[in-house]
């Protein structure tokens, strides 16, 4: 795309962005969307909109356009997360969300990975505008099938859906008390853990392809090999982060302890981000920023799960709605700030630097800032 609408590393920043403006602000409307309504109604709904707005991208002949597209793909999106926290708070014992809640991060990764794999040999034969058509109707086949199988993993016992106001998971608060989440310590850490973690999540999915092609000078070919490996590992680490921390849980740990321990070890490895731009040899820093990618994994399921643990349930779509607006203000930054450090700076090395800063702050609102439980006002003190 940089190539063929001549963009600069700035303005495909900003581009990239897009996504996010419209993704981070819909966070906390789309968890109250999920406690309202229900995961099954309020994720099908969500993934309808961003397969359309995928489409839609293919057919974008201007900034403009592409722009639009993306901010629209933000709003479906916008679901996917607190839908899933929900479900895992709904169905799932505490002692089993971290491996669940890494089974279903896991399935994110091998797509991003599987998009960088096949995405430079589909693009050698076909146009983006192709590929953003496949990615957007081919996915659609499996919204019927999963949303009959969902239907009936929402029916219990005495034939109510968990997943509505009137089930045993409580009736939920209104978006306004949601808001009001916000005066508490523990929230506000979350929102700025979650920051740092997207932040440089979105440094990698953003620029990652970018970077190996123009600082590295990877061939198509080599981009396929070694812009996939990173994604990979990741999912492997995600899958035994989440495995590792349920069975030390199941041993008799805090499982606050647990996952913040796990979370403050991977955003630290995330740092090996810093050292990955200043090497001279592109393998070794493939490498770097592999492991650096798998620091990440162990934080990941951890994050997602330490909100869970601190929450009651009726309100985890809308707190993890607030954890996820928290990381798409990074995911805001990260990709325009990138590009445009990197335009001025002529490497992404200083770049990179930042996103080791920014990690370590993460770590410092993990640590200090979440010390207990979310409550509501109702039952709060």
């Amino acid at each position: 795309m940089m190539e063929q609408l001549k963009l600069s590393r700035s303005v495909m920043g900003v581009l990239l962005s897009a996504f996010s403006w419209t993704y981070s602000f819909m966070q906390m409307p789309a968890g109250w969307v999920v406690d309202r309504f229900g995961v099954r109604k309020a994720y099908a709904w969500g993934f309808t909109l961003w397969s359309f707005a995928s489409m839609l991208t293919g057919f974008a002949r201007s900034l403009v356009a592409l722009a639009a597209a993306r901010m629209l793909l933000g709003i479906g999106q916008a679901t996917a997360f607190p839908a899933s926290a929900r479900a895992v708070s709904n169905w799932f014992k505490d002692r089993e969300r971290g491996s669940v809640i890494a089974g279903y991060l896991t399935g994110v990764r091998l797509g991003q990975a599987l998009v960088n794999w096949t995405g430079p040999i589909f693009l050698k034969v076909y146009s983006f505008q192709t590929f953003f058509l496949m990615i957007g109707i081919v996915p659609m086949l499996w919204l019927i099938p999963w949303s009959g199988f969902l239907k009936k993993w929402e029916l219990v016992d005495s034939g109510h859906a968990v997943s509505t106001p009137q089930s045993k998971a409580g009736a939920s608060v209104s978006f306004f008390e949601g808001l009001a989440l916000f005066k508490q310590l523990s929230v506000i850490g979350i929102f700025l853990g979650f920051f740092a973690f997207d932040y440089a999540w979105f440094v990698y999915v953003s620029w990652l392809p970018s970077y190996l092609r123009l600082e590295r000078k990877f061939s198509p070919t080599e981009m396929a090999l070694y812009g996939a490996i990173p994604f990979l590992a990741m999912s492997v680490v995600i899958l035994l982060s989440g495995i590792v921390s349920d069975a030390l849980i199941r041993r008799g740990y805090s499982e606050t302890a647990v996952r913040k321990t796990l979370i403050v070890i991977g955003l630290l490895t995330g740092c090996l981000i810093v050292p990955a731009g200043l090497v001279e040899d592109k393998v070794t820093a493939v490498w770097l920023l592999t492991i650096s990618l798998c620091g990440l994994g162990i934080s990941s399921p951890n994050c997602w799960a330490l909100t869970q643990a601190v929450c009651s349930k009726k309100i985890v779509g809308t707190v993890s709605g607030i954890q996820n607006f928290g990381g798409n203000v990074g995911g805001i930054l990260a990709p325009a700030l990138t590009g445009i450090i990197a335009d001025v700076s002529g490497s992404f090395a200083l770049a990179f630097g930042l996103t080791g800063v920014i990690l370590v702050l993460g770590v410092f609102s993990y640590i200090f800032l979440i010390p207990r439980q979310v409550t509501t006002n109702e039952n709060a003190g």
